[in-house]
């Protein structure tokens, strides 16, 4: 099977919120920088403690973000399409305190950081722009430690199926989450054990909030989940 390569102008497009604040002649280096790389369905992208080299934009697919602990990890972030990650160490200068990988085959555009810090040197708006992309997973991630820590088994798996909905969306339908995580995933995205949640989920399932075929999840009574969710 041979694999149809992405047209420049479709990263271009992907990466238009950068690219628009860019000169002519620095829009011409950036070209010349950036390459995309291909991930088979649950293959690491990086690990924790690699030294971080390239910022990625998701061009296609799903990516997770997490950290691994005793016994289970714990997914910090879910990337999708036309969003950036893995720059916030370099910045830092650290290596990286977590580790990526693919929930399915995934497509990824990778620009070298160094071209990244070269221009932000010489430009203010996209110096700007990643003040503003850093404060905003900031705020997410401190959303999501009180959240995680705070609220009771049921409010964590409810705010994590909702949580996939706002990122992924759902399918023709309207209400199947257009993902399909493994109840491990699931687990390691809501802080519980997969037996905590293949439990929640099949009470869910018993209250008519959600119906499960396989890895298919379909909301069947989101305001129930949102009023769960709020409750903790």
């Amino acid at each position: 099977m041979v694999r149809k390569e992405i047209p420049a102008a479709e990263i271009i497009e992907s990466i238009a919120d950068i690219w628009a604040l860019l000169t002519e002649e620095q829009q011409k280096m950036l070209a010349k920088q950036f390459f995309t790389q291909r991930f088979k369905k649950n293959e690491l992208i990086y690990c924790e403690g690699d030294r971080p080299t390239h910022l990625m934009c998701l061009l296609e697919g799903k990516v997770k973000i997490f950290k691994n602990g005793v016994g289970r990890s714990q997914i910090i972030r879910v990337i999708k399409p036309g969003e950036y990650f893995a720059y916030r160490a370099y910045f830092g200068g650290n290596d990286y305190v977590t580790a990526a990988a693919a929930f399915e085959p995934s497509i990824i555009c990778m620009i070298p950081m160094q071209t990244i810090t070269q221009l932000v040197a010489e430009n203010n708006l996209l110096a700007q722009f990643f003040i503003k992309q850093l404060s905003i997973d900031l705020g997410i991630a401190d959303e999501r430690t009180v959240n995680l820590t705070q609220k009771h088994i049921r409010g964590r798996l409810a705010e994590a199926l909702l949580f996939l909905k706002d990122t992924y969306g759902v399918e023709e339908d309207e209400a199947t989450l257009s993902i399909y995580l493994s109840r491990e995933d699931l687990a390691n995205l809501s802080n519980m054990t997969t037996s905590n949640a293949i439990r929640t989920l099949t009470l869910f399932s018993n209250e008519r909030l959600i119906t499960i075929d396989g890895r298919k999840i379909r909301l069947i009574d989101e305001e129930r989940l949102r009023k769960i969710s709020k409750i903790g």
